[in-house]
Parts: structure tokens; sequence; C-alpha cells
């Protein structure tokens, strides 16, 4: 979808717009309020950044919001840009099941505020944020079925707590993944270049089904055989 303003010399073309408010987070095409913006000169290349004023749709919302669009390039008498970003209301929430919750409450909170930094677009930080979830919900994990273990798993590398304590194949296989590209976060190099945040949160996402499946496995498994008794 594409925005238009003429000006003296030519018109300005926005390519594209946030889909979601930022307040009520419904999927939305948001109107843009009257010829209005702003921008910035960007040196040393001469480029630009230009906000936008815009305003949600839904009667039952109506919130105004700012946007920004980078300049792409001028293309006879038009000059492109590009949405890179939206103006943050309120953050959304990420809940965990209780399963989770009582496994590891640390990791609840430390992935809480993992994801509100990456809604605030502090894209350099979250990644970090998510591994250092990542290690508390392996080892709380751990810790939670291998009490006898918890000083040691407590002072391992993560890395070596997944190989020598987890015996579920399928945990095993994501939690070591998410472990690399949550490494990349934290290193000057990265290794999994063709990977990013998203799918770091995949693999811990897929950690934490696993992980409630065999909760539940063994929930199951225990209430069965009592009944058989």
């Amino acid at each position: 979808m594409f925005h238009s303003f003429e000006i003296q010399h030519g018109v300005l073309v926005f390519r594209d717009c946030p889909d979601e408010c930022p307040e009520c987070h419904h999927s939305v095409f948001p109107l843009i309020k009257g010829n209005n913006y702003s921008y910035i000169p960007l040196e040393p290349d001469n480029g630009m950044e230009i906000y936008l004023f815009m305003e949600c749709p839904r009667p039952s919302c109506k919130v105004c919001f700012s946007t920004r669009y980078s300049f792409v390039i001028k293309a006879g008498n038009n000059y492109v840009f590009d949405y890179d970003w939206i103006q943050t209301f309120a953050l959304k929430t990420v809940e965990f099941s209780d399963t989770i919750n009582k496994i590891s409450e640390s990791f609840v909170e430390i992935y809480g505020q993992a994801n509100q930094a990456e809604q605030y677009n502090l894209d350099k930080v979250c990644g970090v944020g998510y591994r250092k979830a990542l290690e508390f919900l392996i080892k709380d994990y751990l810790i939670s079925i291998k009490a006898d273990k918890a000083e040691e798993i407590k002072k391992k590398f993560l890395g070596i707590c997944i190989n020598d304590y987890i015996d579920n194949t399928n945990i095993k296989l994501v939690a070591e993944r998410a472990v690399w590209l949550g490494n990349d976060e934290t290193h000057y190099i990265r290794k999994w270049v063709d990977h990013d945040v998203e799918d770091l949160k995949g693999l811990i996402e897929l950690t934490v089904r696993w992980i409630e499946m065999e909760v539940m496995t063994k929930e199951i498994e225990k209430r069965m055989v009592k009944g058989i008794k």
C-alpha cells in the first residue's frame, strides 16, 4: 500500500505502513491525519527520515501515533520512503502456562523484559535477554527434575548442562540449537548469519512446549499408575 504527498518539487511516496495498532494491537490499516509530516536530515549521505501522524480506524480505539519512514531512492520527481518504525504505547505481554511459571518464575520475568526491549526496538539488547531467559528456563527445569545435582547444574555452562543432564531427545535438540543462536547474540562475530532473534524466540518456544509436554506426560502417568493400584 502506498501513500503520497505532493510537494513543490515532486512527490513524497511512502511504501507500506504498520499493520497493527500500537495501542489495541488489532490488525488495522491506519489513517493518515492530514498532510502534516516532520523530517530529520541524515548525514553524511543527505538522506532523510520522515515522521507521519496516523490514527487507528477502530471506533473503540482511535488512538493517534507517529510512524517513521526512511528515504530509499529518488525516482524522477518521486522521493520514495520505506516504513521502518512505529511509536509504542501499550506493550504486549507474553503469557506462559502454570507449568512453566512453576518451573521458573525467573525465566518468565526475564523473557518478558527481553520482549519489552524488543517492542521498544532495542534490537541490539533484546537477544541477549532472550539468551539469559533460556539459561534460567533450562537450569531451573533441570533442577526441578534432578534436585540432587542442583549445585552442579548452577555452576556448569548451559551447553554442558543440556548435554549431560537432559534425557528427552526433543528438548535436547531444540535447546541446543537455541543456545547456539542465543550465544550469537552475545558475541562480536555472528556464526549463524542466516538466523535472527525471531529464530531464537521460535526455538525457545519449542523448548517451552517440549518441557510442558514432558511434565504433563509424567503427571498423567503418575495419576494413571495410582488409579491402577
